[in-house]
């Protein structure tokens, strides 16, 4: 198997930011890395009054970074002229202390030959083994994308970048693949004249004559209506999906959500008896899977797993996902799960919060569940219960608390809706199933005229009921 790409990652510590916020997020950076299949070679941060520089990087650790990479270390302001070489920034001395050198990767034999005329560090910087790509934990504007491949000479991703691209290689089913084909472009449209460099072909109008489109002003209507298209196939199937929903309109439904890699496949397999997609992974699972809470409960629960969150979640895949994450919003409960021994669930959990507001299910009822609870050290739990006590603890990996998160679920349910009594004459002895079938039956007697339950149901199922015994409303 042929070595993985490897990676360097670039942060930026801007005032007012924490440097272990930056480090936890190269962290959570690193693990997309390694789920897209590249390897981190290493990281090199800067201290800057803000992210808006053209090369994000000052020039000493502009220069830092193409040794990494084999680059130039400078710009390439713009086409060459006629008969002379393309304007480049000119590059500053970088006196390459032993600080600087330690942020270069290991270094690997060479059998290149060495100048004895050149400086020691420079030469040993030389040998270094390069880095194959180059990812920023920012999100870089066109121009800080073109320069910055222009200087390091290899490619460069941004955050959201990695994330759409971790998508694209996810997504399965045909709805999936659409909605992050749009967010793809959606990325790649203001990115176009940047990825693909000057260009100034142009096309003629009728009879090819005339100064028609430039290659770019072709390229971005080709992504504009391929973004029509797309979005015009994702209606068709959400206008299917819509009857799909229409017919669960009345059914308990419970949505998982949160934090990618929060656990919440496993916890709907273990919950449900189902098979989705599991992996120690981001993102591991983009397609929303549907099915019964097992074993199971009278009326029946539905379990809908959703695509997880993280931070600075594109706002293009919010949107193109919307659809998906709708099914949060049909749904009775939100159990809002969060990975227990991540020691940054807090964050997580605010950016889920967050996510929820933007597709408007911040008012749903929502449960907080600690999951992975066997992965904690001895007094953790405890101290996560003393602080939220109304949260719910659990491991997809322990039977017995996955039977305890079954029965709080039905619970829920069971207490929201209203005790009541109805009566089933014989002549509608047909309706027995249907109260077994859809409701909680709490007692049930057999009388002369037919039978007596007391039942617990919700206003929907009761007003059914009660029409099927030929009971007025």
């Amino acid at each position: 198997m042929p070595p993985r790409p490897r990676a360097v990652l670039v942060g930026v510590l801007v005032p007012g930011r924490d440097p272990a916020d930056l480090d936890a997020s190269l962290d959570e950076l690193s693990r997309l890395c390694d789920t897209l299949g590249l390897d981190e070679a290493g990281r090199l941060v800067q201290r800057r009054g803000g992210t808006g520089a053209a090369t994000l990087l000052g020039s000493g650790r502009l220069r830092l970074l193409s040794m990494w990479t084999g680059g130039s270390g400078s710009v390439r302001r713009g086409p060459a002229p006629k008969g002379g070489e393309s304007e480049e920034d000119e590059p500053e001395e970088l006196i390459l202390d032993d600080e600087l050198l330690a942020e270069l990767p290991p270094l690997v034999p060479s059998d290149a030959p060495v100048d004895p005329e050149d400086d020691p560090r420079e030469a040993a910087a030389r040998r270094a083994r390069r880095a194959d790509i180059v990812v920023v934990d920012h999100e870089l504007t066109p121009s800080q994308l073109r320069n910055l491949r222009s200087a390091c000479g290899v490619e460069v991703l941004d955050r959201n970048g990695v994330i759409i691209e971790i998508f694209s290689q996810r997504a399965r089913s045909r709805e999936a693949r659409l909605q992050v084909e749009l967010a793809r472009l959606a990325y790649l449209a203001p990115r176009l004249r940047e990825l693909g460099g000057p260009s100034e072909r142009q096309r003629g109008g009728i009879g090819g004559k005339g100064a028609g489109e430039t290659g770019h002003e072709l390229d971005r209507r080709r992504v504009r209506d391929r973004m029509a298209e797309a979005r015009k196939e994702l209606a068709e199937i959400e206008s299917s999906r819509h009857l799909r929903r229409e017919r669960r309109h009345d059914l308990r439904q419970v949505a998982l959500v949160g934090y990618t890699n929060a656990g919440k496949s496993s916890l709907m397999r273990a919950l449900t008896g189902a098979e989705p997609y599991v992996a120690d992974q981001l993102f591991a699972t983009l397609d929303t899977t549907i099915r019964r809470l097992s074993p199971e409960v009278n009326p029946p629960v539905l379990i809908t797993d959703t695509v997880g969150f993280i931070k600075d979640l594109p706002h293009s895949l919010v949107a193109s996902f919307r659809s998906t994450l709708d099914a949060a919003l049909e749904a009775g409960l939100l159990l809002h799960v969060v990975d227990a021994s991540d020691p940054t669930w807090r964050a997580q959990e605010e950016v889920t919060r967050a996510v929820l507001a933007e597709i408007h299910a911040q008012d749903l009822p929502r449960v907080l569940v600690f999951n992975k609870c066997d992965r904690l050290p001895p007094g953790a739990e405890d101290a996560l219960r003393a602080e939220r006590p109304d949260a719910w603890f659990t491991s997809a990996h322990d039977l017995a608390r996955v039977a305890l998160t079954h029965d709080a679920i039905a619970r829920f349910f069971a207490e929201k809706d209203p005790e009541v009594e109805l009566f089933v004459p014989w002549t509608h002895a047909a309706a027995m199933g249907l109260v077994h079938a859809q409701a909680l039956v709490l007692a049930e007697a057999f009388e002369d005229e037919g039978a007596r339950y007391r039942l617990r149901a919700s206003a929907p199922v009761l007003a059914r009921l009660r029409a099927a015994v030929g009971e007025p409303d």
